[in-house]
């Protein structure tokens, strides 16, 4: 393997990451996964994440540990003039600036992009990630994964009827947004190739949630039905669902006619296939209770694991339904890289894997302030200039109390 290689796609590529949480952290990890040189630069307290446990993983809870491999960290209160002094010379040779501060924070500070960052460095991709946005109705307001899932309408139709609007167990809003805010970073960076200008690149959850309503959004603008939760099932096809077995549960992917007809073989139950009230997705989405239970009183007779085996060996999309241990101890978990070790633990894998240039997992997340004197050397400043910005509360090496 080359050494362009064993660097990623977005070699070269240097990030700093101001950002807390989920969605711009994920956002800079992502990056660095593939390569980026990523500084995250914390408050004089710490990410957040860092407590928000058990579990730990060290001094900090496995949340932050999932969110920040692949970076080096210092610690600034930008509060104080001479650490915004640092980040304006840490930006001096930066592409990316990611952070994710309530919007007007940064112009507080005099670091507000169009009337400052912009000017100054004109080839910076700025990626600013809210909750609302900075303006309009709800702009400014502080936003949380859970809560835009909430106004977004991804929860009223998660869960089912008997238990209404259900929040969708894991931060959907924030990891998605994180992954556009990766992808807007990406096309910034592609257009700064033909024009040599920077951007701003805006994401918010609140965006974030209403894209996610497929094909939700699309229904309701032809239909004006207001959508309803449906539990496992798919709105739009049949059967698309969960379905005991002998021994747990699969979920049954089936999407047109002919993978029905080979399910229906598949379970010696040939005459469904030839049945008026199953014969099409549209008569099976009109009969889907009693297909489910036809096909749920069939299933019960089989184990979840062989079953799916020759389900997918017929060419029918069916699986087990998993825990989260299950799922990461699985085979094909191991032979996809998914799960990796570092110094201190287990991290997910690199999901996108390019043939050329692969990402990779190259350090694991950094203790609080842990390169500090190691990037301000690197920035200009010398040993007396370091011990001075931390003695004056510019530069943190140990959190302060939250």
């Amino acid at each position: 393997m080359n050494l362009q290689s064993l660097q990623g796609a977005a070699a070269g590529l240097r990030v700093l990451d101001l950002s807390r949480v989920l969605a711009g952290p994920y956002c800079a990890q992502i990056l660095g996964d593939h390569g980026a040189s990523v500084l995250k630069i914390e408050p004089p307290q710490g990410d957040e994440t860092r407590a928000l446990g058990p579990p730990f993983v060290g001094d900090s809870a496995a949340y932050y540990f999932g969110l920040n491999r692949n970076k080096d960290a210092i610690a600034l209160d930008l509060n104080e003039a001479a650490a915004r002094e640092v980040l304006l010379r840490l930006l001096a040779d930066a592409d990316v600036l990611v952070e994710n501060f309530l919007p007007g924070t940064m112009e507080k500070w005099g670091l507000g992009y169009e009337a400052v960052l912009a000017e100054r460095f004109p080839r910076l991709i700025y990626c600013r990630v809210s909750g609302f946005g900075a303006d309009g109705p709800l702009g400014g307001l502080p936003g949380y994964d859970a809560v835009l899932q909430a106004m977004g309408g991804v929860m009223s139709i998660n869960g089912d009827a008997s238990i209404g609007a259900t929040r969708v167990g894991m931060p959907v809003v924030d990891i998605v947004t994180g992954l556009q805010a990766a992808l807007g970073v990406m096309l910034a960076l592609a257009e700064r190739g033909r024009s040599g200008r920077g951007q701003l690149v805006d994401m918010c959850l609140y965006d974030t949630a209403l894209s996610l309503l497929v094909p939700h959004a699309a229904n309701w603008f032809a239909s004006g039905q207001v959508p309803q939760p449906i539990g496992s099932a798919h709105p739009n096809i049949a059967p698309y669902d969960k379905f005991a077995t002998a021994d747990g549960e699969i979920y049954l992917g089936v999407v047109n006619d002919n993978q029905f007809r080979k399910f229906c073989a598949a379970v010696g139950r040939a005459e469904w296939a030839a049945d008026a009230r199953f014969a099409n997705n549209a008569a099976r989405l009109g009969h889907r209770a009693v297909l489910k239970a036809e096909i749920e009183a069939v299933l019960r007779q089989y184990e979840s694991e062989p079953l799916c085996r020759a389900l997918m060996a017929a060419g029918v999309p069916a699986g087990p339904v998993h825990t989260v241990d299950q799922a990461l101890n699985h085979p094909h978990t191991a032979h996809r890289r998914m799960m990796v070790e570092v110094e201190g633990g287990r991290v997910l894998g690199v999901p996108v894997k390019l043939s050329r240039t692969p990402g990779r997992v190259r350090s694991a997340p950094p203790a609080f302030a842990s390169d500090t004197r190691a990037v301000l050397g690197a920035a200009g400043y010398d040993a007396a200039a370091i011990e001075r910005l931390i003695a004056e509360g510019a530069v943190h090496i140990r959190p302060r109390t939250r």
